[in-house]
């Protein structure tokens, strides 16, 4: 489809509509993992050990190894996308993580073949991890290079509405799977959710076939100034906005996990609090980002990228005892405001991040460059979170340290932001004279 066989505004439209579903599903994917990590994995493929939390560590160990994965997926598709366009490589990012979500639901249990079972999860987690990696960018530029540059808060906010729609659609379907199944949940319940993508990836390839490509890819093509390898020019040209696009998502990405995971077994185990009511919970924080999310992104474009994001860092550095404090009271109602307020304190952040980290990148190489400082903070930052928390929480049964790690994450965020600087360029394609020899196509 040519850009004029539609108008802008339609043009538009299905931009930000593909990448929110895009993103929606993904995500959706991704945090299934997560939840399922904390509920069965650790009895269904992790069985044995000492310690109530050994299957834990050792199911969130796996979860990690997805996080590792996603810088790679994020340097393959990153390649293409500056490459080959944004659309066509959005395709093999949705199809990639379809996969591996499906077959984790028909995948045998320990009892069934034995150590084959974690090993092939830990593999389906890659193949997880990879999908997800190279999704982000593509996803994050099509709605934003489609949007108006005065509003590149608010267009590049509409991606990030895949994480609470992601976290509503797979926190929503377990807890109606675990209602419908009840003790049959661990047998075979689990399984739903995780088949139920097949529907859900059917639906976004739809919608993201009918998509035209960025006008800014357009223009980087039509002068020939497309990047023969994205990679390598990327890591020569702007390394410093690639290692601080990593920690700057430290204090919004390390303790997301561990509000929307880690509070899972935190909340079962060390609380005695009700899973069911902790899901509830999130689903309530969840929906709430679908307004405070583009609301960020609005207040972004007006008052800063920089004021509102160091904003939600400072916010979440504060919360990091009181969070705790409220979750060991064990009310079900002061649990239910600690949850949403953390997640609200997430937003303030999330909401402006992927405009200020797309934007710290010449175009010619922003799909790469910003997926790879992106995706980098889940080897930091999200992977290693509930793994560290958990293992803090079996070693000394106190949140002390967890919250002293949060406070940590804020402090390295909050140095970078003040680090990172929007490109030199304004985000236009760079001139031959300041990419210094780069080979084009």
């Amino acid at each position: 489809m040519s850009v004029q066989a539609v108008t802008r505004e339609q043009a538009v439209r299905r931009a930000t509509v593909a990448s929110v579903v895009g993103t929606t599903i993904e995500w959706y994917d991704f945090f299934l993992y997560g939840t399922a990590a904390a509920l069965v994995f650790p009895q269904l493929f992790f069985p044995g050990g000492e310690g109530a939390l050994t299957g834990t560590i050792a199911a969130f160990g796996t979860q990690f190894v997805g996080f590792v994965a996603r810088p790679i997926g994020a340097a393959i598709f990153g390649h293409y996308g500056d490459r080959i366009g944004r659309k066509t490589t959005l395709m093999a990012t949705l199809l990639l993580m379809a996969i591996g979500t499906v077959l984790i639901g028909v995948l045998p249990t320990y009892q069934a073949i034995g150590l084959w079972a974690p090993i092939l999860l830990t593999v389906l987690r890659v193949v997880q991890g990879i999908g997800v990696g190279g999704e982000w960018g593509g996803s994050v530029l099509i709605a934003m290079e489609w949007g108006q540059k005065h509003r590149r808060g608010l267009s590049a906010s509409w991606p990030q509405l895949g994480v609470p729609l992601g976290l509503i659609l797979s926190t929503g379907l377990v807890r109606l799977t675990t209602a419908a199944t009840g003790h049959d949940f661990v047998t075979y319940g689990w399984r739903i959710p995780f088949l139920a993508s097949i529907v859900l990836i059917g639906v976004a390839l739809f919608v993201r076939l009918r998509v035209v490509e960025s006008p800014e890819f357009q223009t980087l093509r039509t002068t020939e100034k497309v990047v023969v390898a994205p990679i390598i020019e990327a890591i020569r040209r702007q390394p410093k906005e690639i290692l601080l696009s990593a920690l700057v998502r430290m204090s919004e990405q390390a303790p997301f996990y561990l509000f929307i995971t880690f509070v899972i077994t935190y909340a079962t185990k060390h609380v005695k609090f009700s899973s069911d009511a902790i899901l509830v919970d999130t689903l309530i924080a969840a929906a709430l980002g679908l307004i405070s999310i583009p609301v960020f992104g609005i207040l972004s474009d007006r008052f800063g990228r920089r004021l509102i994001y160091g904003t939600g860092v400072v916010l979440t550095g504060l919360y990091a005892f009181p969070y705790f404090g409220l979750l060991n009271t064990g009310n079900a109602l002061i649990i239910g405001i600690a949850v949403v307020v953390s997640l609200i304190f997430h937003d303030i952040q999330y909401g402006p991040q992927a405009a200020l980290i797309a934007e710290s990148f010449d175009a010619d190489i922003r799909y790469t460059g910003a997926g790879l400082g992106y995706q980098l903070a889940s080897v930091i930052a999200g992977g290693p979170a509930p793994l560290i928390a958990a293992e803090i929480l079996q070693g000394t049964g106190s949140s002390t340290w967890i919250s002293v790690y949060i406070i940590f994450c804020a402090v390295v965020s909050m140095a970078s932001l003040l680090l990172l600087r929007r490109s030199t360029t304004g985000g236009a394609v760079p001139s031959r004279a300041t990419r210094k020899g780069a080979t084009t196509v």
